[in-house]
């Protein structure tokens, strides 16, 4: 395990953060406090993971938006709340989206499709995915470090601390799509 984190570790955040994140870049966290890789390395690899699948998905709203919502009519009610959001709340959102659980991936699209000047987009973009990137990966690396304050020796529980972190982050993901499908059960798209 340890070969392989240290390996492919990096561009596994990359490619993690890419497409949602947390849940590896907490990870990431805790293999930095374990000594498979470095903090630093771990944020910059989520910042410029979480920026260019931003920054996509920014681009996708902009750009194909009418195409893809045919597509995905399930995105709908997320999108609206997060047009809603950004309605009212623009440069907040823009810095704080990758916080909104629920509304991480569709809120960068929305922002696309609202038409927001790329010229604003980005430097918020950047801002908000270096501050995640930085919460995240410290929160992952300070979980590493109380686990060390209240057991000692981490290494003899390492396996079940990163199974215990896998299986908190897979109930979460899966308490959501539970409550996203009963939403959708509720809620149906009427068809055209």
């Amino acid at each position: 395990m340890e070969l392989w984190i240290q390996q492919f570790g990096y561009l596994a955040v990359l490619v993690g953060t890419f497409l949602e994140g947390e849940t590896i870049l907490v990870l990431a966290g805790f293999a930095a406090h374990r000594g498979y890789l470095h903090l630093s390395g771990v944020i910059i690899a989520a910042f410029i993971g979480t920026l260019f699948g931003d920054q996509l998905f920014f681009y996708l709203g902009w750009k194909h938006s009418d195409y893809l919502l045919k597509r995905r009519p399930h995105w709908q009610p997320r999108l609206e709340r997060a047009q809603r959001l950004i309605r009212n709340y623009q440069i907040s959102i823009m810095l704080g989206f990758r916080f909104l659980y629920g509304l991480r991936t569709i809120t960068p699209f929305a922002l696309g499709m609202s038409k927001v000047p790329l010229r604003l987009f980005i430097p918020f973009n950047v801002i908000g995915a270096l501050v995640w990137a930085v919460f995240f990966g410290s929160a992952g690396y300070l979980f590493g470090r109380t686990l060390e304050i209240f057991l000692g020796d981490v290494k003899r529980y390492e396996r079940w601390a990163f199974a215990a972190l896998i299986a908190i982050s897979l109930t979460g993901w899966v308490i959501y799509l539970v409550r996203r499908k009963r939403h959708s059960d509720q809620n149906p798209v009427p068809k055209a």
